[in-house]
């Protein structure tokens, strides 16, 4: 449909200049940055804990307090955004990232850390949204595809490559600073990213720039607050009366949110998650894989690394180094995506995930034989095979779900699948992990680390059924 706008007032906004290579690569260096910080402290937890005195409940409010602040304001920070302009806002969360992470490698008790780390949250939210819709708004065809599939690439590997950066940070000491230094690595990473980002990123905004909803913006994060604080923080806490009190109170603000959003819709308002953009086929399907997919694989990443470091008494190097594997054959199948997309379609998410299934079955297995002589060559085969399958999963669920959004509300719509993918990775925490560690004291870690990846196993299987159901074609 094409819109003429005939008022004296209202200009035509110049088109944007083309995202080159260099400005590619510099918002994928800033969508790694959060989720390699989302992954990196897992192995480091153990140090934390010991260097600031601090207990398991402040602990995974370390891990909590970034993953909640990220998911509740994403959907803002695309709004921002498409208001503001996505480049001003970009640069803005990217420096607020490198201060953050400063705050956090300074950080001298630990509650001090967990406020930087919320802190840190809040900024990764204004930063990332900008780098979705940024190359939604600068790129079309196969540009666009090829772009989409990078960013798919780097945020696989941004999941597996934080844990291997994060044993590796750990057990270097670099200079003496420990554990300190996995989160003041960020802090010439962020220099970089800004100074290419001033001269290579383009500036993009939405041509009718639509005013924050307020309501909506309260809404969605008390329903995302009402269900990931309590899991995340009830095992730890001992599941005290607040806990449940809360998650009975989830479906209640869902639905009243849902209400609110859909009747600003209908009045002609602009809600901040469009009911009528959740309507498009292509995204409501594309997040309805995106969300077992990501639970799954943060939960295995997190309970593989308690599994490696306290049940097989590997060092947070080789705890970290069993995983390369996994990322290079990421890397190797989601940058041969876009190829088996064009011939074969949508159905490269179900190979996909058979293929990924079959890796976690060799996991399971390697486990329950050798355990606990778990190393690189044992988990080499099924730590490999799981990820060229989640390589040919993720880049494509991402391009599908964007794939009919249109430019004026890029923002929007990455925010909205970048939060339903964060709240999926905190829930795979919360609940895979809750259920591991839940298991080790009655079962021993071996069993309770088998049952685990059969539970995922069958969310892997969900997710290959899901993707018989999407279109054929993925543009």
């Amino acid at each position: 449909m094409t819109e003429t706008l005939s008022a004296p007032a209202v200009r035509a906004a110049p088109a944007p200049r083309a995202l080159g290579g260099p400005g590619l690569f510099t918002v994928l260096l800033a969508a790694a940055l959060p989720l390699v910080d989302f992954f990196i402290v897992n192995v480091a937890l153990p140090a934390i804990g010991t260097g600031l005195s601090a207990g398991e409940a402040v602990l995974e409010l370390v891990v909590a307090g970034y993953g909640v602040a990220y998911a509740v304001l994403l959907v803002l920070g695309g709004r921002l955004g498409d208001l503001f302009g996505r480049r001003r806002m970009f640069l803005g969360g990217m420096a607020a990232f490198g201060l953050t992470s400063l705050a956090c490698g300074l950080a001298p008790d630990a509650w001090t850390l967990v406020a930087a780390r919320v802190a840190q949250g809040a900024s990764a939210a204004a930063m990332l949204p900008q780098v979705l819709a940024t190359i939604q708004a600068t790129t079309s065809g196969a540009r666009r595809a090829r772009a989409m599939s990078l960013y798919g690439a780097t945020a696989g590997l941004s999941m597996v490559a934080g844990q291997i950066l994060g044993g590796v940070l750990v057990a270097a000491d670099v200079a003496g600073t420990g554990w300190r230094s996995v989160f003041l690595v960020n802090v010439p990473v962020v220099l970089l990213g800004l100074v290419l980002a001033v001269r290579y990123v383009p500036e993009t905004r939405s041509p009718r720039p639509e005013p924050v909803d307020g309501p909506g913006t309260v809404l969605l994060a008390a329903s995302l607050l009402t269900l990931l604080a309590p899991l995340t923080e009830g095992r730890a806490a001992g599941w005290p009366l607040w806990t449940w009190l809360s998650l009975a109170a989830f479906p209640v603000v869902a639905g009243v949110f849902y209400a609110v959003e859909r009747r600003a819709d209908r009045e002609g308002r602009t809600p901040l998650v469009p009911p009528s953009l959740l309507a498009l086929p292509s995204l409501r399907r594309g997040l309805m894989l995106i969300l077992p997919f990501s639970i799954g694989f943060s939960g295995f990443m997190f309970v593989i690394a308690v599994a490696l470091q306290r049940g097989a008494g590997l060092g947070p190097v080789p705890a970290g180094l069993a995983l390369a594997p996994m990322a290079v054959a990421f890397l190797c199948a989601s940058l041969a995506g876009p190829r088996l997309v064009a011939r074969h379609g949508s159905r490269v998410v179900t190979a996909g995930a058979l293929v990924q299934g079959v890796g976690v079955a060799l996991i399971a297995l390697v486990a329950w034989r050798d355990w606990p002589d778990l190393g690189i060559a044992a988990l080499l085969p099924g730590v490999a095979v799981a990820g060229a399958g989640q390589g040919l999963q993720l880049p494509v669920l991402m391009r599908l779900v964007l794939s009919d959004v249109p430019a004026a509300r890029a923002g929007v719509g990455s925010g909205v699948m970048v939060t339903t993918q964060q709240s999926a990775m905190a829930l795979g925490v919360a609940t895979l992990g809750t259920l591991f560690l839940a298991l080790a004291p009655r079962l021993g870690m071996r069993d309770a680390l088998v049952t685990t990846l059969l539970v995922q196993l069958a969310g892997i299987v969900l997710t290959g059924l899901l993707g018989l159901r999407l279109p054929r074609a993925v543009r």
